[in-house]
């Protein structure tokens, strides 16, 4: 979703020092093609096989049932960036600094943020503790949005003739450069951690006025470069769209007639993309209220991908899901998780979690949408459903 992440949250608060001449010297802001600087904290090597497609479910070492979270891996500034008065951004954690806008600059490899304070490490903290806690993690590369950077940090830096930032960004092979930098990064870091459930190539990727080949094509060259030996052929690789499907996917609203979600909207052809041989299974996300349907047509939205799973025969998971009524989620949610327990959506994920009785007021981080720990709805909408996707039985 277009909404802060609770990754700042998780990992700790630390005032951004950017890519300072201390920082430099200690040798913690890196090109992202050079050695990294090990983990901070300790990152596990993986005795068990990881986590693989079981026909429209999931399967670790014979297991299906596990606790998955999805936190955000990037981080994005451009080279000049300085926080505003605004305490989320004095706050900012950000792993990649980009160039400015210049050809000179545009030429030179991004840097990655090593320092304990502000960068990867904090990522480093929130992978180790997952291994502790027996958690699952989904890691995205880049948000299409522009919160924590985005990829109009890479169309800045590294420019295109196109007047779509993210056409810039999806073919512009100096962007595809860096982000296939950052990509490896992350995956040579990570790639023998247990915590890892599956790595994802953008958080609701579009490319507004594109055909969908664009993002096709995209998802199906970055996936293939991240499954070719010698980076990770081992974990799954999912796409993390909002499950806009193209016209001929044979889907429609009730009445037959079609609409905003149901052509290739921000150039995106959900039963495309789910046919790719190198992603392993399918996202899509749930916001009637700001895509301008009804709460009730949520259930169809759901059965619709369910269906399009079953036909594809993979895995799909309804990964972020809401509703703005601060108050009462459950009134909403509920009526959709009983969509989801009853056909063979893999698994689901509300959006968002919001912690709570912690040091500072989380609620600067949440948003409307946010379930927080402490209220009535998280046990409606989060725990009693969690129990019963636990004893969910799938019959395929």
């Amino acid at each position: 979703m277009r909404l802060p992440s609770i990754l700042v949250g998780l990992v700790g608060l630390a005032v951004s020092v950017l890519a300072d001449g201390n920082a430099t010297q200690l040798g913690l802001i890196r090109k992202a093609t050079d050695p990294q600087v090990p983990p901070a904290y300790p990152i596990g090597l993986s005795k068990e096989p990881f986590a693989k497609p079981a026909g429209q479910l999931f399967d670790i070492n014979g297991t299906t049932k596990y606790k998955i979270v999805r936190v955000w891996g990037f981080g994005d500034i451009n080279a000049g960036f300085r926080p505003s008065t605004d305490t989320a951004d004095l706050l900012r954690v950000w792993f990649q600094q980009h160039p400015a806008s210049n050809d000179t600059e545009a030429n030179q490899a991004a840097l990655i943020n090593y320092s304990p304070e502000d960068g990867l490490p904090r990522l480093d903290y929130v992978v180790s503790t997952a291994e502790r806690l027996g958690l699952k993690l989904v890691l995205p590369f880049v948000n299409n949005w522009a919160d924590l950077g985005g990829i109009a940090t890479y169309a800045a830096a590294y420019g295109g003739s196109n007047a779509s930032v993210s056409f810039n960004f999806f073919e512009n092979d100096r962007a595809q450069r860096a982000y296939r930098d950052y990509i490896r990064v992350l995956v040579e870091r990570y790639r023998s951690s247990p915590a890892i459930f599956a790595w994802q190539l953008c958080n609701e990727p579009r490319c507004d006025g594109c055909d969908p080949a664009v993002i096709y094509r995209w998802a199906a060259n970055v996936s293939a470069y991240i499954k070719q030996p010698g980076m990770d052929p081992h974990h799954m690789v999912s796409l993390g769209d909002e499950g806009w499907f193209a016209p001929d996917a044979g889907y429609r609203e009730a009445s037959g007639a079609s609409s905003l979600a149901y052509e290739s909207h921000g150039g995106v052809d959900f039963w495309g993309n789910l046919n790719i041989s190198t992603l392993d299974y399918g996202t899509f996300h749930l916001y009637p209220s700001t895509w301008g349907y009804t709460y009730s047509w949520g259930d169809r939205w759901i059965e619709q991908h369910a269906d399009a799973g079953n036909r594809a025969k993979k895995p799909v998971v309804l990964e972020e899901y809401g509703s703005p009524q601060r108050d009462d989620h459950a009134t909403v949610l509920v009526p959709w998780q009983h969509v989801v327990l009853n056909t063979s959506i893999a698994a689901d994920q509300v959006w968002q979690f919001g912690p709570a009785n912690l040091s500072f007021d989380a609620t600067k981080f949440g948003d409307e949408f946010s379930v927080y720990a402490d209220k009535a709805d998280f046990a409606n909408v989060s725990q009693k459903h969690a129990q019963a996707m636990l004893d969910k039985v799938v019959v395929l």
